[in-house]
């Protein structure tokens, strides 16, 4: 196992839809050994294999409490209750903003295995869920935030030494936080 760099915005790979996985063999429980070990390693609450440079619908989480992975994904809202909170990324390093997402949801999908998964969550385990499905999605969560709080956001991610250099990445020395 090992830990991977982790793709910076505005990575192209970060805004482009994943692969749906097919294939369930070896180095698919390595990549998710791997980046479980990535996002322990930068603190990460959950990671997805885009940001890791991997086109393929997986992520992984470690927060509320449980931790695993999901492998194609799909998520539904359990009732209309939303929850407002401040957002970081892995791929945005040190910026945070407010984003609104389903209280309550449950996801399925499968497993290394390929066999199925199903997982209800609530709170922070289901932002971890909509954040990291966004991600397979080619969608950041810059693009869930009120407008001008996005322009603000922007502002502070335009004057980011990361920012400025397009070989940027988190690299496995370098730790740091989900925000």
């Amino acid at each position: 196992m090992s830990v991977l760099p982790i793709r910076i915005y505005p990575d192209p790979v970060l805004r482009t839809p994943a692969d749906e996985v097919t294939v369930f063999d070896a180095d698919l429980a390595r990549l998710v050994d791997d980046m479980i070990d990535t996002m322990h390693h930068h603190n990460g609450a959950g990671l997805a294999a885009p940001q890791v440079g991997v086109s393929k619908r997986v992520f992984v989480y470690g927060c509320g409490g449980r931790e695993g992975h999901l492998i194609n994904p799909v998520w539904r809202a359990v009732g209309e209750e939303m929850q407002t909170a401040a957002e970081g990324c892995l791929s945005i390093p040190e910026v945070r903003g407010d984003c609104t997402r389903h209280m309550h949801v449950v996801a399925e999908g499968v497993d290394v295995t390929g066999a199925p998964v199903t997982l209800e969550a609530t709170e922070i385990l289901a932002r971890c869920i909509q954040h990291e499905s966004d991600h397979l999605d080619g969608v950041l969560y810059l693009s869930r935030l009120d407008p001008e709080e996005r322009k603000a956001v922007m502002r502070v991610i335009r004057s980011s030494p990361w920012f400025t250099d397009p070989a940027a990445t988190l690299g496995a020395g370098a730790a740091g936080s989900r925000g």
